[in-house]
């Protein structure tokens, strides 16, 4: 029973991607405002055929139940896996930057800040300033 229910998943599986596959050409046969009937009928007989695939996989006892919002937050599998024995959350240390030792942190880098009363310029680059003291 296993096998036969293993064997419905996996149609199911591989009719949901030719489905989304079907729809994205309807969209864009639509967009190109081409006549796309053919395709929706063949997307219609897909989900008949999805339809009971989904039947018979419940009739086997393989129904999988949806979880609303709500469920979801309350189960909160993320929040679980990150627990340790005593209950507490998992720490990890940070990771040293490359060519580091272990136990070594980066060294602080000091801000430059921008020159209140800068020198007046002729030009934006001051090329000009610099040739002219070289002429002398």
């Amino acid at each position: 029973m296993d096998n036969k229910l293993n064997e419905i998943r996996r149609k199911i599986r591989f009719l949901r991607a030719e489905m989304l596959s079907a729809e994205d050409n309807i969209r864009k046969r639509v967009n190109r405002d081409e006549d796309c009937s053919e395709a929706a009928v063949h997307l219609m007989s897909m989900r008949v055929v999805m339809l009971g695939l989904i039947g018979e996989r419940n009739r086997l006892g393989g129904e999988e139940r949806l979880l609303n919002v709500d469920e979801r937050l309350k189960l909160d599998v993320r929040a679980a896996s990150r627990k340790s024995s005593n209950g507490a959350p998992v720490r990890f240390p940070a990771k040293a930057g490359p060519g580091v030792g272990p136990g070594w942190g980066a060294a602080r880098v000091t801000k430059t800040r921008p020159i209140k009363k800068p020198e007046p310029r002729s030009d934006a680059t001051g090329t000009e300033k610099a040739r002219g003291r070289r002429e002398r």
